[in-house]
């Protein structure tokens, strides 16, 4: 068996945990310790997150959305597919390391999602990119492993009800907002139901298809 290979690693500016990047053949991992923060190996369910979300879009030829964690690049990249070349993308990544990976090593994975020109970066909390009200149709958040916050104790911020709040002000009306998650989490249903949320609870395959295990993707749209 191929051994995995620690191709890169950083600290926050935070000063975190450190996050390593790992190659095995044509294989990436993504770790924090012990912890798999994402792989290459499973995605469907990094893509389903975009295309639940985009479906609901009233006009996805020009919709503003926003991507709360880069990842491997595969959420991005499927939302890049569905919409149109009016179509923008804000991707909100607080570590540099992995902006730098996905223009690096990890670029070919999802199709080098990062140069195409729809897309702008922004490199800090995807809290910093809620402020303004009303702005985007779509927010996607893929952050740390879901309302658990394995990794990085300020990402529970995003889940609670002052990130939940923040949120739902910085969409537009009948606006979504699109949460992945490794499990269920009848907590965190009921915090966006309380946010003001029509929620929808949609179970999908870690790896797409029919079969494996599944991932968790809430979608809770602003009333119009």
């Amino acid at each position: 068996m191929n051994p995995w290979i620690l191709i890169d690693s950083a600290v926050p500016a935070d000063g975190g945990p450190p996050l390593r990047l790992y190659r095995r053949g044509a294989e990436f991992s993504i770790k924090v310790g012990r912890i798999e923060l994402m792989s290459s190996r499973v995605h469907g369910s990094e893509e389903a997150l975009a295309q639940l979300a985009c479906a609901r879009l009233a006009d996805p030829a020009r919709a503003h959305v926003l991507v709360g964690g880069l990842g491997m690049g595969y959420t991005l990249a499927a939302a890049l597919r569905l919409l149109g070349p009016a179509a923008h993308v804000t991707v909100a990544e607080r570590a540099p390391a992995v902006v730098a990976w996905n223009r690096g090593p990890l670029a070919e994975l999802a199709g080098r999602p990062l140069a195409d020109p729809r897309v702008a970066v922004h490199e800090g909390d995807v809290a910093e990119a809620l402020r303004p009200s009303e702005r985007y149709d779509a927010i996607l958040l893929d952050v740390d492993n879901g309302p658990e916050a394995l990794s990085h104790a300020d990402n529970q911020w995003l889940y609670g009800a002052a990130g939940l709040a923040a949120a739902r002000a910085a969409l537009r009306p009948a606006g979504v907002l699109a949460v992945w998650s490794v499990s269920p989490d009848t907590g965190f249903t009921r915090r966006l139901r309380q946010a003001g949320f029509a929620v929808e609870e949609c179970p999908v395959r870690a790896r797409g298809g029919r079969r494996g295990a599944r991932h968790w993707i809430w979608l809770a749209t602003r009333p119009a």
